[in-house]
C-alpha cells in the first residue's frame, strides 16, 4: 500500500492500445487520486448526442485526432467543473494534452494561472504488436467505462458488463487499419509534446514493457519516490494492534 504526502498532478502519455486507462484505473485505486480520461469524456459526449460528440464521432471514425482548441476545451471545463484547479489537488489525465499547442493552451489558459501545473508526465513505452493485440481484442461498456480484453481480463458472460449486465461494445476506431493510421499521427504529434515537457524541468519520466504489470511496478515505485512513500501494512497492523492491546 501507499498514499501521497504531497499533490500530484500527474498527465499518462501513450500511443492507443498502450494501456493508459489500465494505468490510471491502478494508480487511482493505489493513491486514491481522482482522474480524468478525456476518451470516457468524448465518449459520453458521443453518447449523448453533444454537438462536440457529432464533430467528434465524424472525426474519430476517419481514424484522425480532434482539433487542439476543441479537446482544450472540453478538458479545460471538466477541470472547473470538479474544481481541481487548485495547488492544492492531486488529479491524473489519461490521453491529454497529445500535442504541442494543446499542453500550451492548457497551461497558460487554466493551470498557471492557478498555480496547479502538472508535476510528472509519463510516457508509456510499449511494442507496436502489443499495442495492437489490445485493441483488437478489447470491449468497452460506454457508461461506465469499463473495459474488458478477451484475452486476459474478459467479462464473466461474454458480451456482457461484469456489474450490470448490460451489452458491451467495440470502440469505432479498434481497428487494425484505423490504429495503424492513428499510431502514425499520434507519433508525429507527440515528438514536440514530449520536448515541450523536456524543458519543463524534471517533470518527463518514461517507462516501457510489453505488459501492463511490468510497467505498472516501475510506475508505483516513481510516484512513490517523487510525491508519496510505502506503507508497511504487516507494521501498520502491529501498530494498531499494540494500540488496542494498551
Amino acid at each position: 500500500m501507499s498514499r501521497l504526502l504531497r499533490p500530484a498532478r500527474v498527465l499518462l502519455l501513450g500511443p492507443p492500445g498502450s494501456g493508459k486507462g489500465t494505468q490510471t484505473e491502478r494508480l487511482r485505486k493505489q493513491f486514491e487520486i481522482p482522474s480524468i480520461s478525456s476518451g470516457d469524456i468524448l465518449r459520453h459526449h458521443i453518447k449523448d448526442g453533444t454537438e462536440i460528440g457529432q464533430l467528434a464521432s465524424s472525426i474519430i471514425n476517419q481514424g484522425k485526432l480532434l482539433p487542439d482548441a476543441v479537446m482544450t476545451k472540453v478538458v479545460a471545463s471538466e477541470l472547473r467543473r470538479r474544481h481541481w484547479l487548485s495547488p492544492s489537488t492531486s488529479w491524473l489525465l489519461d490521453g491529454f494534452p497529445r500535442t504541442h499547442a494543446q499542453a500550451e493552451m492548457l497551461d497558460a489558459q487554466e493551470l498557471e494561472p492557478a498555480n496547479a501545473g502538472m508535476n510528472l508526465v509519463v510516457e508509456l513505452q510499449v511494442p507496436e504488436d502489443a499495442m495492437l493485440n489490445r485493441i483488437t481484442n478489447r470491449l468497452v461498456h460506454v457508461p461506465s467505462g469499463r473495459v474488458y480484453n478477451l484475452t486476459y481480463n474478459p467479462p464473466k458472460v461474454r458480451g456482457r458488463d461484469d456489474i450490470t449486465g448490460e451489452p458491451l461494445s467495440r470502440r469505432p476506431d479498434d481497428d487494425p487499419a484505423v490504429f495503424r493510421k492513428r499510431l502514425k499521427e499520434y507519433r508525429a504529434c507527440t515528438e514536440p509534446l514530449v520536448e515541450y515537457y523536456k524543458k519543463s524541468g524534471d517533470v518527463l519520466w518514461s517507462v516501457a514493457g510489453e505488459t501492463s504489470d511490468v510497467i505498472y511496478a516501475q510506475l508505483e515505485r516513481e510516484v512513490v519516490r517523487r510525491f508519496g512513500e510505502s506503507v508497511d501494512e504487516s507494521a501498520e497492523m502491529d501498530s494498531e494492534a499494540a494500540g488496542a492491546a494498551d
